[in-house]
């Protein structure tokens, strides 16, 4: 059948359709004149945008910093075929934290994550889905909590009891060689097995010799490991150039989870074999013995995609990650800016032989009466955060920072760094000053934990740091057991300079040289360990 109409009657029809697209096209236009774009730094590059910035010799954080100088708090950078949206000030990380955190709870695709991280089962670096909700929730609850970490004091206490007597055993051995009881110490190493020790025995009750050949393997493993997470890979942010293995990373990549891999397994077959014949301790189970537990006793559908022994091992391999690094370096920096600031060190003496005395050794129970040296601990974390660039989030929705339109797969890069020096907050900036938690009244209260927004070396939200409370307790009592135990001081004159290094953590480039000698009687640091 056909459908005649008429002339007037088919121009009212097509006048009528003119007119609702006219509307529609109108509309699409008011729309688009109200999203608002962050403003894009300069300096970008056809096809690799602003990679050649964050690729070369200067520190990302830096780099990013003078960007923030020039575009102000909240800007965005290309980086391939990715836009990065860059936040450098309290308002803006709070926005992004609270109102924001789920939009930006994502982790972007990477050959890291894919190589070294058991295919995205380290959850630190898995898509924000069930999967990661599940191995978070797990590591919050049953190896981090607070119970949990009180039960490994055992653990900390034992271990810094043995850093202790190492460190005095070399001060004996150079008053019997020279003559004196004073004795110049490369630090970065002690701090690096004493940390090591307290993670690798909470994990898996294993712990190494100071330079035992062990110990010396899996220290070069897990810098390797750093190393490469805090690389910038071509191919994340050109992926059709990920043929061409531009800087050769897949093939160190690969050699560094192999090694480290084989590490987390013997362990694990050593635990495995240990229940088969119902050795373990119950009331001293360490983390594998309790990750084994609850993966045996777990459904399918409890951790989807990935089988028991993966789930295991990448939790492992988290919490050494997580672990030893940072706290190594800001064990580092807190005695570099100490020994700087020779007042300060006097200071956090006196406290602690006012509150502890000479005649035993700080314990953790002692810290709660402690005010300076958590304060020390807290602009130590200001000035060097471990990660001055926080992990990148992607974000999984549209949403507004800052009255800005941030679309859905924007990578959201926090710097810490610049974040930790807002002047809308604080004072003296660049300056190591502990007092501002305790006298100033922007300072008093402020947390590490998340909740505060002007100090976030652990991040915030979702995402943040689920290992912050061991964290600090293995910072606080090797802080105050060192300083307690010995005299500390510059080997010259001179300030211990400050340059750095980036290996995802913040690394003081050159050694560490310390002059110590002991402060309490001979009898104090040879405890049973």
């Amino acid at each position: 059948m056909e459908l005649h109409l008429s002339f007037p009657i088919a121009t009212t029809i097509c006048i009528t359709f003119l007119v609702f697209l006219f509307q529609i096209l109108l509309q699409k236009k008011a729309n688009t004149s109200k999203i608002k774009s962050p403003p894009q730094a300069k300096g970008a590059w056809p096809i690799i945008g602003h990679l050649h910035l964050l690729s070369g010799s200067a520190l990302p954080h830096m780099v990013l910093s003078t960007l923030a100088d020039r575009c102000g708090p909240i800007f965005t950078i290309k980086l391939g075929v990715h836009q990065a949206l860059v936040v450098s000030d309290t308002e803006m990380a709070k926005e992004c934290f609270t109102t924001n955190d789920k939009a930006f709870a994502g982790r972007p695709k990477s050959l890291v994550s894919v190589i070294m991280g058991y295919n995205y089962a380290m959850f630190p670096l898995s898509p924000y889905g069930d999967y990661y909700r599940q191995v978070s929730k797990m590591v919050k609850v049953e190896l981090f909590s607070q119970r949990r970490v009180e039960m490994l004091k055992h653990v900390r206490v034992s271990e810094v009891r043995a850093f202790m007597k190492d460190v005095n055993d070399a001060c004996v051995r150079n008053k019997e060689v020279v003559g004196s009881g004073t004795v110049q110490v490369e630090m970065r190493e002690f701090f690096a097995n004493l940390v090591l020790n307290i993670i690798t025995r909470s994990i898996s009750g294993t712990r190494f010799s100071p330079g035992g050949e062990e110990a010396v393997k899996i220290h070069t493993v897990v810098r390797k490991f750093f190393e490469f997470l805090g690389t910038f890979v071509v191919s994340d942010y050109i992926p059709y150039l990920k043929f061409l293995d531009l800087g050769g990373h897949v093939k160190g990549m690969k050699l560094a989870a192999k090694e480290m891999d084989e590490v987390i397994d013997g362990w694990l077959k050593e635990h495995k074999k240990r229940r088969e014949f119902k050795e373990q301790n119950e009331g001293r189970q360490d983390f594998m013995d309790t990750l084994i537990s609850i993966v045996e006793g777990a459904s399918k559908d409890e951790f989807p995609g990935y089988d028991h022994d993966t789930i295991i091992r990448s939790t492992s391999l988290v919490i050494i990650t997580a672990g030893f690094d940072s706290t190594a370096v800001t064990l580092t920096w807190a005695i570099v800016l100490l020994l700087n600031n020779p007042e300060t060190l006097k200071l956090a003496q006196e406290e602690l032989d006012l509150h502890v005395g000479k005649e035993r050794m700080v314990d953790e129970s002692d810290i709660k009466h402690l005010v300076y040296l958590p304060a020390i601990i807290k602009e130590t974390l200001r000035l060097y955060p471990p990660a001055p660039i926080s992990i990148t989030r992607e974000s999984t929705d549209d949403c507004i920072v800052g009255g800005y339109t941030v679309p859905k797969g924007t990578l959201l890069i926090p710097n810490l760094w610049k974040l930790h020096r807002d002047p809308n907050v604080w004072s003296d900036l660049d300056q190591f000053q502990p007092e501002r938690f305790l006298t100033d009244k922007k300072g008093i209260g402020i947390d590490v934990k998340g909740q505060h927004f002007e100090l976030l070396p652990f991040g915030s939200g979702r995402r943040m740091c689920v290992g912050t409370s061991f964290a600090l307790q293995s910072l606080h009592i090797t802080l105050a057991s060192l300083i307690q135990g010995f005299e500390l001081a510059k080997p010259s004159k001179e300030l211990i300079e400050t340059s750095e290094i980036y290996r995802l953590t913040n690394h003081k480039a050159s050694p560490l040289q310390v002059l110590l000698s002991p402060r309490l009687s001979s009898n104090m640091y040879h405890v049973d360990t």
